[in-house]
């Protein structure tokens, strides 16, 4: 699958990667976070090198709905319930210093963008509440959140009542991610593509591993999503979600603003025009976020949305669908930072639930405040606020009810694959199965008119995978981590890809 943004996105070229050199920064990640941050160090004269496995923008930031909003579903009140004011507030600063970050950039770059509305709205009246409580902790914490009665709202599926803030953005997340590449590329800084990290190392000289050989630097900043490194073990802090979308052609009327239910299955929608994305699409549906690996069915996920935008919009004929993956705090503000035990050489940012484009500039502000040394009296208040707060009892409440969940889903993960009869057959095109033999599990699954065996536990800690239906891929239950049919490590804190497995005769 592809989303609709990297359909016509234009890759930028990385340079030769030269093992054994030393820089004063190495970004891992090139997605939001990490362009950001990169640039930000590289414009101050900084040497700064960005190394990605993939291709710029390849997972979360070329994969969401590119919307730009200080108003973030029911965000602000979920939070509001656990936690004091000052802390919403710093969320809401450091949202809007991050989204006015990446909105200059891209206007003193060309890349065009829309402001909207952006509509936190019930489907049904038992979300009104909701809505009610999201406009009051807006409010207190400093935006003009507006109530907006259903009737007000002209749409083709169901509003009771919406929270309503003016003047949001909406652009194309791959359009803004490559020309943050180029900038940073043109002010000096060295980018490193398809270019896959192993390993990271404090001390006693601080680098990076690669299977082309390390790179040293005095700082490291690990933009991965969740972290690739263990310290501080951020992958039990968050919970990796997945979400879906698709999108439309239409000759009909679309809706201006940007959307997202509050309440029953979740539902985004947002407009898109020449202004903010291709011309090949003018409406993206998104939502149905679940766990990773939890889902049961992915494709029928996607033929859930698809089917839910037709009802909708009766023209509407499909061009895209893809997904994403983000990670959401247990405690509902990201990490950002140093991390532990890496003697204040490698940091890191995490758990922005799924609000990245405002979230991601936010901790490349502060990253590149704490990598310059920016005394804290000269640092923004809403960094200092984040930085120094405390975790609460529904915090760790949280945390709790997610690693049970986590135990859970091993155990079933083993007790199915127990219960799974060999020989293994060959699955139809498309289809995944895992099984057991000699007492361990096995995950086959055949794509492209080849079937390949590879083990079925994770290289991270030890979940067993489960088969995405529609993108194909293995996906762990556990922390998120995901491969391919062949076992190439795909994204999550797992580093290592998954040994294959020979066939036995008979499978």
């Amino acid at each position: 699958m592809t989303s609709l943004w990297k359909s016509s996105f234009d890759a930028v070229a990385g340079s030769p990667f030269e093992p054994g050199m030393r820089h004063e920064v190495v970004v891992v990640g090139a997605g939001i976070t990490g362009l950001s941050t990169a640039l930000m160090l590289a414009r101050e004269g900084m040497d700064v090198a960005l190394v990605e496995g993939g291709e710029v923008a390849q997972l979360a930031t070329g994969g969401n709905t590119g919307k730009v909003s200080l108003l973030q579903g029911k965000v602000l009140s979920s939070m509001r319930r656990h936690h004091h004011a000052a802390l919403v507030r710093a969320y809401v600063d450091a949202n809007r210093a991050g989204a006015d970050w990446l909105t200059d950039f891209a206007e003193s770059a060309g890349v065009p963008f829309t402001r909207s509305p952006a509509y936190s709205y019930a489907q049904g009246r038992e979300g009104v509440e909701t809505v009610d409580a999201e406009v009051s902790a807006g409010r207190e914490a400093g935006l003009p959140v507006r109530h907006v009665s259903g009737g007000e709202l002209p749409v083709p599926f169901p509003v009771a009542a919406a929270a309503g803030l003016d003047d949001q953005v909406a652009l194309d997340p791959a359009a803004v991610a490559g020309a943050l590449a180029r900038a940073f590329v043109a002010a000096g800084g060295v980018l490193h593509t398809h270019t896959r990290v192993t390993g990271v190392h404090a001390g006693p000289n601080a680098r990076i591993e690669t299977a082309a050989g390390p790179l040293f630097a005095s700082h490291i900043v690990l933009a991965t999503g969740t972290p690739i490194d263990d310290r501080g073990l951020y992958f039990a802090k968050v919970s990796a979600m997945r979400s879906y979308c698709v999108s439309f052609r239409t000759e009909g009327v679309v809706p201006d603003g940007l959307w997202l239910s509050v309440d029953g299955q979740t539902r985004s929608i947002r407009r898109v025009t020449p202004d903010d994305g291709p011309a090949s699409a003018q409406l993206v549906v998104g939502g149905s976020g679940h766990p990773v690996g939890r889902a049961g069915s992915e494709r029928a996920i996607l033929d859930e949305i698809s089917e839910w935008a037709r009802r909708h919009f009766p023209d509407a004929e499909e061009t895209h669908r893809w997904s994403a993956q983000d990670y959401h705090s247990h405690n509902m503000v990201p990490f950002v930072g140093a991390m532990p035990r890496g003697l204040g050489r490698i940091r890191f940012a995490t758990g922005y639930g799924k609000w990245g484009l405002s979230n991601g500039p936010a901790a490349a502000l502060r990253l590149a405040a704490e990598i310059r040394g920016t005394k804290l009296k000269d640092r923004d208040r809403w960094m200092l606020m984040l930085a120094t707060r405390l975790t609460m009892p529904s915090d760790i409440a949280r945390g709790v009810v997610e690693n049970a969940k986590i135990g859970g889903a091993a155990a079933s993960g083993w007790l199915g694959a127990e219960a799974t009869p060999v020989p293994i057959t060959r699955p139809p095109e498309g289809e995944g199965t895992v099984a057991q033999r000699g007492g361990r599990p096995v995950a086959v699954s055949t794509t492209g008119g080849r079937t390949r065996a590879v083990s079925a536990v994770c290289t991270h800690l030890g979940g067993v995978l489960s088969w995405n239906d529609a993108e194909c891929t293995w996906d762990c239950p556990l922390h998120g981590s995901r491969f391919a049919p062949d076992g190439t490590r795909l994204e999550g804190p797992a580093d290592r890809d998954l040994p294959t497995v020979p066939r036995a005769p008979g499978d």
